[in-house]
């Protein structure tokens, strides 16, 4: 049987990998008994691990969310991927000093073998637009839990160039529909309640108040969508610049991809999803300019766009196959 210090470890890393765990099958997946899981689930508990009693037939355990982030653990691919992120973490939402902090903290912990793959790799972000200025994350945070809840939210809003002239108006009240990034910079799309009319709010000049007000149902955007709607409150027209023009749902942060779209639409669906509405002068060149995220994609529309995925899913898997064959013939190569 392993050390209790080790034993704990392995433990830990079962509940990482999947929700719930019926305690039988962490027993004999151990090697132990289910009373020893009982008393390791206990130990966890006690340094921190928020791990809940799944009640049943079976029983089990579920590592759930707590009040604070206790010790992780990673195993080697998501410690590389997880210090690589952080070195090219995006800018324009204020995060970049506490990325650098976490890439240390990352780094002091990592084995020997996995801190020298990480040393000869040094990544430097290039912004191919200033976003400045910068948007505090507590904002955008704030703003976002708005929208989810689909509560009214309350702010102050500073004039162009910080500047209010005077003493500050009253807050503005909104119904915010969307937190959105255009150019490099993050946008509320929202209701304006005292103005009867749609209106776009740069975040980095939003301050926002607490609380929230009362609940609200979301009106239907006019254009046809918050793509269409952005691109008339900014290039004047109806959106139609390209020729294909389409919309997929990614598993990444929006953080992690309005960076890199300056000439889309990228919306916060939730703490590990984003919308990403672009536009291209071919379908294949759209789907291939998707495919440059290495996310999880979900095709909304339209079937045009899941056609060239499909032409792209061949194309790539015949230069595979080719390559694979090549590798055959000239093993020396």
């Amino acid at each position: 049987m392993q050390k209790t210090s080790a034993r704990l470890l392995s433990l830990l890393s079962l509940l990482q990998a999947r929700r719930d765990w019926p305690g039988a099958l962490l027993a004999e997946r151990l090697g132990i008994s289910p009373r020893t899981v009982r008393r390791d689930v206990d130990r966890l508990r006690e340094l921190g691990y928020p791990i809940v009693a799944i009640k049943g037939p079976d029983g089990g355990y579920r590592l759930d969310a707590g009040t604070r982030l206790p010790p992780l653990l990673f195993d080697d691919e998501q410690a590389v991927a997880l210090a690589i992120a952080l070195q090219a973490a995006p800018t324009g939402a204020g995060i970049e000093e506490a990325a650098a902090r976490a890439l240390t903290t990352v780094r002091q912990v990592m084995p020997a073998r996995l801190r020298h793959r990480i040393d000869a790799l040094q990544i430097t972000a290039v912004e191919r637009y200033a976003p400045d200025p910068q948007v505090d994350s507590a904002v955008l945070v704030s703003v976002g839990a708005a929208v989810r809840a689909r509560e009214v939210l309350r702010f102050d809003y500073a004039s162009p160039g910080g500047d209010d002239g005077g003493a500050p108006g009253p807050p503005r009240r909104v119904e915010p529909h969307h937190l959105v990034t255009w150019g490099g910079r993050w946008y509320l799309v929202a209701w304006d309640l005292d103005r009867e009319d749609w209106r776009t709010f740069r975040a980095d000049r939003i301050a926002p108040r607490a609380p929230t007000g009362p609940r609200f149902t979301p009106r239907e955007l006019p254009g046809g969508g918050v793509a269409a709607f952005v691109a008339d409150r900014f290039r004047g027209s109806g959106g139609g610049d390209w020729p294909c023009r389409g919309e997929v749902i990614l598993g990444v942060p929006a953080a992690a991809v309005s960076p890199y779209v300056h000439d889309g639409v990228v919306e916060e669906l939730g703490p590990d999803r984003c919308r990403l509405i672009l536009g291209s002068w071919s379908w294949v060149g759209l789907a291939a300019n998707v495919g440059r995220f290495d996310a999880d994609i979900e095709v909304v529309g339209p079937a045009a766009l899941k056609d060239a995925f499909a032409h792209l899913a061949r194309r790539y898997a015949a230069a595979a196959s080719s390559r694979a064959d090549d590798t055959i013939r000239h093993p020396d190569a």
